[in-house]
């Protein structure tokens, strides 16, 4: 009968694995950092007014109830302010991404004359604008006043993200590839949209994110262009509901707390959340990408 002898596995730390799980540790410290907030808004807003105020809400919820998100969707305002954030944020985010691409692949190009000075130009506007008093004369004498391109065509095109877009299309698009759509009779647009687009799908999702991040927490261009109340996006009326909040604070006394305050304590942190919903959604459905942009630099063997 033969004995099969069980060697033991020893476990060898050297400074390689105690560099790692440090960093481990360090990031799942990090985490519960940035995690923690976001459990405490989530939890205050199915929790009790009266628990919120008192501070009793730690982790978990107090009082657990949904009548915040009961008002919130019945309030008209935050569900006709919900429905402008999603139009913007679509109807932003095409315009820019368009008008980025159609931007940053002629300057990838090395047959374009004069591209050096033109993103030299382009690049200059990154650092250096016309500020808030001159772009609002813009967008009034245009007659862009309570319109939804007020807040679109100013800002259609990003430097940082032309930038990058640039960038992408000359190192992963090869000059031969180009040649050879040209021998075989393929035009500039046809190329761009046959042969550049399905190949630079990581950085339009990439940019896309970019741009749709930036229209759907926007709030001050609104308020800039905008003095018509049903064109307020989502961001505006959580800022006035928030700011309704510190001011019936500050008039509220100790003994009496006044019936305006509770209301708006109910439906602050649960507009909180429907406002981030939507990006919290959509980052894991585009995480892979993002994954792809780190390594578009990265050797290949």
């Amino acid at each position: 009968m033969n004995l099969k002898v069980r060697r033991k596995k020893k476990i060898y730390f050297n400074s390689d694995t105690f560099v790692m799980w440090f960093i481990y540790l360090l990031l799942a410290f990090v985490s519960v950092l940035m995690l923690y907030p976001l459990i405490v808004v989530l939890s205050s807003s199915v929790s009790d007014p009266v628990a919120i105020i008192e501070g009793r809400v730690r982790l978990l919820p107090v009082g657990f109830s949904l009548e915040s998100y009961e008002k919130v969707f019945a309030n008209k305002d935050i569900t006709r302010s919900f429905m402008n954030s999603v139009r913007y944020t679509l109807v932003g985010t095409a315009v820019n991404v368009v008008m980025t691409i159609l931007a940053a692949y002629p300057l990838s190009r090395k047959d374009l004359v004069g591209r050096n000075p033109l993103m030299m130009i382009i690049t200059f506007t990154m650092f250096f604008s016309g500020g808030m008093i001159p772009s609002f004369l813009v967008v009034r004498n245009l007659g862009l006043m309570n319109k939804m391109w007020a807040i679109i065509l100013p800002g259609a095109i990003s430097t940082y993200n032309l930038i990058i877009t640039r960038s992408y299309f000359q190192n992963n698009i090869p000059s031969e590839l180009q040649d050879a759509a040209l021998i075989d009779g393929c035009s500039n647009s046809k190329f761009l949209l046959k042969v550049v687009l399905p190949l630079s799908l990581t950085i339009i999702v990439i940019i896309s994110m970019f741009y749709a991040v930036g229209h759907w927490n926007a709030y001050f261009g609104p308020i800039m262009y905008f003095s018509r109340k049903n064109m307020y996006p989502l961001q505006v009326v959580l800022r006035d509901i928030l700011m309704s909040a510190q001011s019936a604070d500050m008039a509220t006394s100790d003994a009496v707390l006044s019936t305006r305050f509770f209301e708006i304590e109910r439906i602050k942190y649960a507009t909180i959340v429907i406002a981030s919903l939507p990006m919290v959604i959509a980052y894991p459905f585009i995480m892979r990408y993002f994954e792809k942009g780190v390594m578009m630099g990265a050797i290949k063997g």
